[in-house]
């Protein structure tokens, strides 16, 4: 990942943060998460009929809101981490920084399967059944929020705050571009590569254009803990562990356990 330290961010009095209530169309599901560290997270996840998305969000120990946002209309995953200053030096601020991913079909449960999920004990402590290892995600885009309607709808509302720091990846870009009725010029409109706003491939000089090999960004740009400029750009790790529901077993048609309004039950 890629991110610019220094950036202007709000400044806050504690922790103030929105949790998504039910509206028409939507259900809402709370559950509690034990992680790998041992720490008990309460999730809150809201599912849309509607508008054909799943919301996740969870407060890790240390503070940070993850929010995960599924559009099942686009293929859109959205990651949003509200990273909290360290006070010990000397930070009064918070960063909000978004990640936008494709996702392959099938990957997550449907808006319409969440929405019917029940619990029989609310209070059950919820440990995760597999581990599905680590992935990661170099992140070599900026995103414009303004223009990000073209990706997701959704994406300046959850990112709003995350204006210059929100990143997705060039193979997400062509991933999106390669769905029907979707443009690649417009998908590329509103992206920009990190850290040059110069496109890929020209150099502009004081008289002249020519074509050139733009250096990788991974490789030209330094290591944060590295870099004694906090407004120079460079390069960080942000690492999140997101526990998801299992998709539900379908009950037999005459299972004692299929209900009249047909939830699943956990």
């Amino acid at each position: 990942m890629i991110v610019r330290r220094g950036a202007s961010c709000a400044c806050y009095v504690g922790l103030l943060y929105f949790l998504y209530f039910i509206r028409i169309g939507n259900t809402q599901l709370l559950i509690n998460v034990k992680n790998q560290g041992g720490d008990v997270l309460q999730e809150t996840i809201t599912a849309n009929v509607s508008e054909d998305v799943v919301t996740l969000e969870f407060q890790r120990s240390d503070g940070t809101l993850i929010t995960q946002l599924v559009d099942f209309r686009n293929d859109v995953q959205i990651l949003k981490a509200l990273v909290l200053g360290e006070e010990e030096r000397g930070q009064s601020q918070y960063q909000v920084m978004c990640f936008l991913c494709h996702f392959q079909k099938g990957e997550f449960i449907s808006s319409d399967a969440m929405s019917k999920l029940r619990q029989k004990n609310p209070g059950t402590i919820r440990t995760p059944e597999e581990d599905k290892g680590r992935e990661n995600f170099t992140m070599d885009l900026f995103v414009n929020v303004g223009k990000s309607g073209v990706i997701s709808r959704h994406i300046s509302s959850l990112c709003g705050e995350a204006g210059d720091a929100t990143y997705t990846r060039e193979a997400d870009i062509k991933m999106w571009a390669s769905q029907p009725g979707a443009s690649l010029s417009a998908l590329l409109g509103a992206v920009t590569r990190y850290p040059s706003h110069v496109p890929l491939g020209v150099h502009h000089g004081a008289d002249v254009a020519s074509n050139v090999v733009e250096e990788d960004p991974a490789t030209s740009t330094g290591r944060c803990l590295e870099t004694v400029d906090p407004w120079t750009p460079c390069l960080c790790h942000l690492e999140m562990c997101i526990g998801n529901m299992k998709k539900p077993r379908s009950s037999a048609p005459n299972s004692d356990k299929q209900h009249k309004d047909d939830s699943s039950w956990i």
